[in-house]
């Protein structure tokens, strides 16, 4: 009998605080509703990511040093560094330039990005790699400069037993 008289207490308690509650909401002055302005909606379509002119432009290239990347299905790729400038790099894929933004990693592989059109270049001492981050493929594997090719000849000279002279 005593949990029923417990239960019944708890109930009543419960049902006193939420008349409680209730009633101190109506006594409560209310607020204007705030008014919405027009010009909120724009300043809101202002403030959404737009992408950067940077990463749309065509970069400049002209005191850059280009790297010629041959990659597998007879795809090329060339790379243009500026010196002065390790955060980005320009690259040429199907007669286009566009310029790429360095995305740190924890590998040590070189990865650069342009959010607009989906590109991404990864860099590791053997080979690079495209990918089309938008569509989830890969646009060019196995792509290897002069300097990454040296290794593969000299394998496969030893591999059929001539040098490379």
């Amino acid at each position: 009998m005593s949990l029923a008289k417990l239960l019944l207490a708890c109930s009543l308690s419960l049902t006193a605080l939420t008349l409680s509650s209730a009633a101190r909401a109506d006594n409560a002055p209310t607020k204007p509703a705030a008014k919405k302005t027009a010009k909120a909606k724009p300043a809101a379509k202002a403030a959404e990511a737009k992408p950067a002119d940077e990463d749309v432009a065509e970069p400049a290239v002209g005191e850059s040093s280009a790297t010629e990347f041959d990659c597998e299905l007879g795809n090329k790729i060339t790379i243009y560094e500026n010196v002065n400038d390790d955060a980005h790099i320009a690259l040429r894929w199907k007669k286009r330039l566009h310029r790429l933004t360095r995305v740190g990693t924890t590998t040590g592989a070189h990865r650069f990005e342009n959010h607009v059109y989906g590109l991404v270049w990864i860099g590791i001492p053997a080979k690079g790699m495209l990918l089309d981050s938008k569509q989830g493929r890969q646009l060019a594997n196995e792509c290897r400069n002069a300097e990454q090719m040296k290794p593969l000849a000299a394998n496969e000279a030893a591999a059929t037993g001539t040098s490379l002279q």
